[in-house]
């Protein structure tokens, strides 16, 4: 009975000791500095509100904890987009004013590996600019470092929240160096075959009710100056 004993609190240590160390390890996580800070291409700086009640309209499955929203709106409950999330929201350009909408579609990856530091989602941006034009985003997302500092902690909270400041790189592809992949859809952008990084900056998060201060960013490069004006 010792021995069995023995070799069950071993394993107890060493599943403790390695998970301890999984969510630790500082060689897991994404970069805080995006992939385009050093291009000389043109940037367009897109941001948004990250808290999904802010969305213009939000749905998912229905049984997440956030509700969807406007009245009315669709569960997306049919097998085939069970685990998609649709969000509608207005974008801002760098002066903080109104500069077009956004739809983002984003499923969970079957590629997640959480002992590489992995969590990861696949989504897709359609991007529309009045006056300017459509393009579309496509992109490999990892929310591990995000899930690491912000989620989990607010978890563990006694409070049930997370309060202080937290920005980083979600896009982690298709590019060879972490950058989304940008199609040209109409306007001044079509035929735009370039790159674009999405990021976070948070403040505030409820083990609840979910992300309670928290803005989105969009940085898309424009390989033709003259392309396009913010």
């Amino acid at each position: 009975m010792k021995y069995f004993l023995s070799l069950f609190a071993g394993i107890a240590i060493g599943a403790a000791v390695f998970m301890v160390g999984l969510y630790y390890n500082p060689f897991q996580g994404q970069p805080a500095v995006s992939p385009l800070a050093v291009t000389d291409q043109r940037i367009i700086e897109l941001s948004f509100s990250g808290v999904p009640a802010d969305a213009l309209l939000y749905t998912d499955h229905g049984e997440s904890w956030v509700e969807p929203h406007p009245d009315r709106v669709a569960e997306l409950w049919e097998p085939a987009v069970a685990d998609t999330r649709l969000t509608v929201t207005m974008l801002e350009d760098a002066r903080g004013k109104v500069a077009g909408l956004g739809i983002k579609f984003l499923t969970a990856s079957e590629a997640t590996n959480v002992i590489n530091g992995e969590a990861l989602a696949d989504s897709i941006w359609h991007v529309y600019l009045p006056g300017q034009g459509t393009f579309m985003i496509d992109q490999t997302e990892n929310y591990w470092t995000y899930i690491r500092d912000v989620v989990v902690p607010a978890r563990w909270s006694s409070g049930d929240s997370w309060r202080g400041s937290f920005h980083g790189i979600l896009t982690s592809g298709p590019g060879s160096l972490g950058t989304a992949r940008v199609s040209g859809g109409s306007g001044l952008f079509a035929n735009l075959s370039s790159e674009a990084v999405e990021s976070v900056t948070a403040r505030a998060y409820s083990a609840v009710t979910g992300p309670v201060s928290m803005t989105g960013s969009l940085a898309i490069a424009l390989p033709q100056p003259t392309m396009a004006s913010e």
